[in-house]
């Protein structure tokens, strides 16, 4: 339980998802206090209520323990997409981030925001799930769309789910495209949308009469063997729903209580209309 008037940190990132954290605690009756990521969030979230808000650039790790400090917050939630590649492309380190890299074996994902939240720890300020007040919105186990996948895209997702578990390990990507039981496309840095936009373009670029592939795609997003589930938690929009039809995807397999549906009921209804078999499987 909390307090009357706690005030809750948000980090927010791009995308919808830290608007959702910031519109359930304020509902539970959180003061929030927003740090928001210039080169990430979008502009809208100084219209949603919060108490305040406070932006930063990517790099300023003293500057955002400082001003959650300073505003009597405790406990932080880290919602919101910060692209692998700007990390490592616009980040300014300030000292406190810089010694913190110098410091890291692995310069992915886990390892960076993982000692963020150490750094947040051992400040007073402890870094919650960030699907913590999302609970209803984490996909549930089964077919989610009125069709189910196809023998040979239930065949795709198997392979699929074998090829992403690989990557996931080492937090590559969480993200593989595939046809047939063929490996179109993996992603890295430059996140779930663009790599199936990849899978599309690969696929027109063969010779329609020559091509011994199917045309139609798999898309398989699945969470890390270890999900910290405070952070870089798999996310699932009608953007991506949209993304995947331009590109000829036919199928979309996610990890259930792992993924995050964004809009909710919204997102299957997307894939209904679009023809996409949408399914959830367990570990």
């Amino acid at each position: 339980m909390h307090s009357p008037n706690e005030r809750l940190g948000l980090i927010a990132g791009n995308g919808k998802f830290p608007f959702l954290v910031l519109d359930a605690a304020r509902a539970l009756g959180y003061e929030v206090v927003v740090a928001a990521i210039q080169e990430e969030a979008f502009p809208e979230i100084e219209s949603r209520g919060a108490a305040s808000v406070h932006w930063l650039s990517l790099g300023e790790l003293s500057k955002l323990i400082e001003t959650f400090q300073r505003e009597g917050v405790r406990r932080a939630v880290m919602a919101g997409q910060v692209k692998h590649k700007q990390i490592f492309s616009s980040i300014r380190p300030d000292w406190r981030l810089a010694k913190l890299l110098l410091s890291l074996t692995t310069r992915n994902t886990d390892s960076l925001l993982g000692a963020v939240a150490k750094v947040l720890a051992d400040e007073g300020i402890t870094l919650e799930k960030s699907t913590w007040l999302l609970e209803p919105l984490l996909v549930k186990p089964g077919v989610l769309t009125r069709r189910e996948p196809t023998e040979q895209e239930r065949q795709s997702i198997a392979y699929g789910r074998a090829v992403a578990a690989r990557l996931a390990e080492h937090d590559i990507g969480q993200t593989v495209v595939i046809a047939e039981a063929a490996c179109v496309a993996v992603e890295a840095m430059e996140g779930t949308d663009a790599t199936i936009e990849r899978a599309g373009q690969i696929m027109r670029s063969f010779d329609s009469g020559s091509s011994t592939l199917s045309r139609a795609l798999t898309v398989v997003k699945i969470a890390k063997p270890d999900q910290d589930m405070r952070f870089d938690v798999p996310v699932v929009g009608v953007k991506t729903i949209e993304v995947m039809h331009a590109a000829g995807a036919t199928c979309l397999a996610v990890d259930a209580g792992k993924c995050l549906l964004l809009d909710g009921e919204k997102v299957i209804d997307a894939a209904n209309t679009m023809g996409i078999a949408l399914v959830a499987e367990g570990n």
